[in-house]
């Protein structure tokens, strides 16, 4: 079976179960990962760009997105608004890390603008844009990646909900994310910007590389060779924060900081 047609049929069962869903989203994450997870014979595979499931996976959260801002406008008190916005960051914290992993293995360069998983070369910036602007965000992912990563995550988030550490030992900086909220993180670098995905058990490192592998990679705490080197990070909770939930749901422009 097509591993596409695996992901129709869990996001079909989510939809039949509706908020009862959620009740099984760890059973219901697992699916989808392993929807969009190749089969390891002998080995580790290599990285191939998957744009059938990308295409698939947007739709989809496209769909979700609409349902999700249907049951907000009709929400008619706070606490059913909360509920909506809980419910939009399960789908986001689910479906965000699965597209960013479509992108595995297409080539990086500083200069890369590519579209889509495997069509072309995609820079850092780039890569966090694009992936923002296909998972729903109004935002023009031009503008968007040219930008310092500084201004890519104030373009989301307020100054206070950014931590900034200048100097910090890599081993105290990692050791510290086990510390935070669960969520889909945006980290700025010292010239680079990549998604962090943190998890009861431990972080992926999501982005564009301009190491080696010269490609979009998703590593771990011991692998983030670039993570490691930089003096200066920047870290905001995207998929934590009420404001970005609710920028989501309604599909309101972005303005780019800096632009």
């Amino acid at each position: 079976m097509r591993r596409w047609a695996v992901i129709l049929i869990v996001v079909s069962i989510m939809g039949a179960a509706g908020r009862t869903g959620w009740i099984f989203r760890q059973e219901i994450g697992m699916w989808w990962h392993h929807a969009v997870t190749p089969v390891a014979l002998g080995g580790p595979p290599r990285p191939v760009p998957d744009p059938r499931s990308y295409i698939v996976l947007t739709d989809e959260l496209q769909r979700w997105r609409e349902d999700l801002a249907d049951r907000y406008s009709r929400s008619k008190s706070a606490a059913e608004r909360e509920a909506v916005e809980h419910d939009a960051r399960v789908v986001l914290e689910e479906a965000l890390p699965a597209m960013m992993r479509c992108w595995l293995g297409t080539p990086w360069d500083f200069h890369g603008t590519a579209d889509g998983p495997g069509k072309g070369k995609i820079a850092c910036g780039y890569f966090v844009a694009t992936v923002l602007r296909d998972a729903g965000f109004q935002v023009d992912r031009y503008k968007l990646a040219q930008q310092p990563s500084g201004n890519i995550l104030r373009t989301f988030l307020k100054k206070e909900d950014c931590t900034l550490t200048v100097g910090k030992d890599y081993e105290a900086f990692a050791d510290s994310l086990s510390k935070v909220a669960p969520g889909i993180y945006v980290v700025g670098l010292d010239t680079h910007v990549a998604f962090l995905v943190v998890g009861g058990e431990g972080f992926r490192f999501i982005h564009s590389s301009g190491s080696a592998p010269w490609c979009v990679v998703d590593e771990g705490r011991e692998d983030a060779g670039v993570l490691r080197k930089s003096n200066w990070r920047m870290l905001g909770n995207f998929s934590g924060d009420a404001g970005v939930i609710r920028t989501w749901l309604k599909g309101g422009k972005i303005s780019v900081r800096g632009a």
